[in-house]
């Protein structure tokens, strides 16, 4: 009988352990999408379709001197935190004056003083800019730099409608705004 009865705890032991997960905690940098139709998925029309979608993180900028200190002028940067950023482009387009193919693509960018090179790498799933390889990049292009009125606390992307089938999208922290034009 005191066989069974240990048996019985014992697999019920192991039975609530096998049962248990362990969830990571909440990433320092949180997630955020930026879509082009602006807010897409929450404001989602029926037959509509998206243009194109960053996925990324957004640090926060804490009192620290970004550009230039923390990410270093001239270094391949993320454009975030934590994985590299991805765009996907759901249909072919232009992006920053050049054509590039539907699909999806890490986005990096070199950081300037005065004008930034954007980056589109065919490297994907990885964490931050460590096993970046210029070999596979999709394309490069230039933009130039402004200065935010009020510093930009998170680290932000959007996209800025000038048409149906274009926009200017926006990279800002700290005091820094870049702009590259997109068309499809």
């Amino acid at each position: 009988m005191k066989k069974n009865i240990f048996l019985a705890l014992l697999m019920t032991a192991i039975a609530f352990g096998a049962n248990a997960q362990k969830f990571r905690g909440l990433d320092k940098s949180p997630r955020d999408i930026a879509y082009f139709p602006d807010h897409f998925a929450h404001d989602r029309k029926e037959g509509e379709k998206a243009l194109v979608k960053i996925s990324y993180s957004r640090p926060f900028l804490n009192g620290r001197e970004i550009f230039g200190k923390k990410e270093p002028y001239g270094k391949v940067w993320r454009l975030g935190a934590d994985e590299s950023t991805e765009i996907r482009f759901y249909e072919d387009a232009t992006f920053g004056g050049k054509k590039v193919k539907a699909g999806t693509y890490s986005l990096f960018a070199i950081p300037n003083e005065k004008e930034w090179t954007i980056i589109l790498s065919s490297d994907v799933d990885y964490w931050g800019a460590f096993k970046y390889k210029e070999a596979n990049d999709v394309l490069r292009v230039t933009a130039p730099v402004k200065k935010a009125d009020a510093p930009i606390e998170n680290f932000s992307i959007v996209f800025e409608k000038v048409s149906d089938k274009s926009a200017k999208l926006f990279l800002g922290w700290e005091t820094t705004i870049v702009e590259v034009p997109v068309s499809f």
